[in-house]
């Protein structure tokens, strides 16, 4: 059997997060049409329930990114501009869901709900990259 060591929990903790956020973000989207036709504020209901874990899962996101940087010994200019590309869309994520998040119209719902999306996206898609 393999060792168990910091980096195995630190990716696993990190990709969990990455699971709830950007997962979450994705199920709520195909979810929220069907819930339109039900009861009057049910999609309020379940953004609420969904944003009591989004909120944690992207604090767990940003500290474990800090502790791969951290961990990472790669100081090459290639690495370097790829997390910045991170960092950027990690920020965009999270400014977008937060004015998605106190949005009242519906063109800001759609609009930053469509940001926070793509850059959560983006932002796993370039994780992924890193890691390599």
């Amino acid at each position: 059997m393999k060792t168990l060591d910091w980096e195995t929990v630190r990716l696993f903790v990190h990709v969990l997060a990455a699971t709830i956020w950007v997962g979450g973000q994705l199920t709520l989207a195909a979810l929220v049409p069907a819930l339109r036709g039900t009861a009057e504020g049910v999609t309020q209901v379940a953004a609420r329930a969904f944003n009591r874990v989004a909120w944690p899962a992207f604090g767990v996101l940003v500290v474990t990114g800090i502790w791969n940087v951290v961990a990472v010994d790669d100081d090459s200019a290639a690495f370097q501009h790829t997390l910045m590309l991170k960092y950027a869309l990690v920020l965009v994520s999270g400014v977008t869901a937060y004015l998605h998040q106190r949005s009242t119209s519906k063109t800001g719902l759609a609009a930053y709900g469509a940001l926070t999306g793509a850059s959560a996206l983006g932002a796993l898609f370039v994780g992924v990259w890193l890691a390599e």
